[in-house]
């Protein structure tokens, strides 16, 4: 629902561009280092990555690394993760968050979020883009979008509607239900699942929309630009990315994980004050309550199973740093 997605987009984009969400490559490192696209994307059942290990003692925390986006006609399963969940105390969630507004309040919103759809200017993409960056657009519009008409939308929007589009259209897909196969693997082992969920009530829903209004064009146009960039020449990557995690092969995937672009983007939104206050709040909150759950669940349990990010994961100051600096010992698969 249009409602929603608006909301809740604009509540969590903060934290998922930092913490989790999209594996967009940087648009602006040079194209001779990147592998060549592999013309079949893996199908069929595939295990995925190994797992890391961090431990304590004679405790540890066995940590299963996701990756979006992934092969559409994979179908993953892994036996080793099955049996690591088996002998295991307790399963942790990804860290994720919730965002609540009321139904009715909501309902009062969609004349507002209509019109936050589209640029408070009034332009089309043809009359706010400069004319070369309309002319890519252009192209990658009729190849990815057909006849769909998003002329009259954000930039913005635009970019994440290109986004969605490209990826599906070369067999790729954020919706891998990887934590929901461990879930119900769990569930049926009769392994106990802590949800580390982070509230997050959306007290003035009205000031959201409103805010909006202060992104500025020109973020939003280096972020549709970006965008561009990224769907003209990484979509091979991203294929070759997501066949190496289907296949476990971590070594080949690692040099791959670098840079998101989705930066770019989310720089325009951070532009706006309250944005970036929550942007900080709702970082240092959702990291501080999924390593206190993870310390906590390798203290008191033998054998645990997480879910995380594996862009996250590996990055320098991403979880495992976080694990090294507080004492624990880190294995690689």
């Amino acid at each position: 629902m249009l409602q929603s997605e608006l909301l809740t987009g604009i509540a969590t984009l903060l934290v998922c561009s930092a913490m989790a969400v999209s594996q967009h490559v940087n648009a602006q490192e040079p194209a001779a280092a990147e592998p060549r696209l592999e013309e079949i994307l893996v199908v069929g059942e595939q295990p995925g990555p190994a797992m890391w290990r961090v431990s304590k003692a004679d405790h540890s925390l066995w940590i299963f690394a996701t990756l979006e986006p992934l092969p559409k006609d994979m179908v993953w399963h892994s036996k080793s993760v099955d049996e690591r969940i088996a002998a295991s105390q307790l399963v942790l969630s990804p860290p994720e968050l919730s965002a609540h507004v009321g139904f009715f309040r909501s309902m009062t919103l969609v004349p507002s979020l209509l019109r936050a759809r589209h640029p408070p200017n009034g332009q089309t993409l043809e009359q706010s883009l400069p004319h070369d960056l309309y002319m890519r657009w252009l192209a990658l519009r009729v190849k990815y979008l057909g006849h769909a008409d998003d002329e009259k939308l954000r930039p913005m929007l635009a970019a994440a509607n290109l986004y969605r589009r490209a990826i599906d259209q070369v067999g790729l897909t954020h919706e891998s239900h990887v934590w929901q196969r461990i879930k119900a693997t769990a569930k049926a082992l009769h392994v106990p699942v802590q949800e580390v969920t982070l509230e997050v009530p959306i007290d003035n829903p009205k000031q959201y929309v409103q805010d909006l209004s202060a992104i500025s064009s020109a973020g939003e146009i280096d972020c549709l630009r970006s965008t561009i960039g990224l769907v003209e020449t990484q979509l091979p990557v991203m294929r070759t990315r997501a066949n190496l995690w289907s296949t476990g092969d971590i070594e080949r995937l690692s040099g791959l994980l670098r840079a998101e672009a989705v930066e770019t983007c989310a720089s325009a939104v951070l532009v706006v004050p309250s944005f970036q206050e929550e942007f900080a709040k709702l970082h240092a909150q959702l990291q501080s309550a999924w390593i206190g759950a993870a310390e906590k669940a390798i203290a008191d349990n033998v054998s645990t199973v997480a879910v995380l990010s594996m862009t996250e994961l590996l990055k320098p100051d991403g979880w495992l740093a976080l694990f090294r600096a507080r004492g624990y010992e880190v294995a690689s698969p």
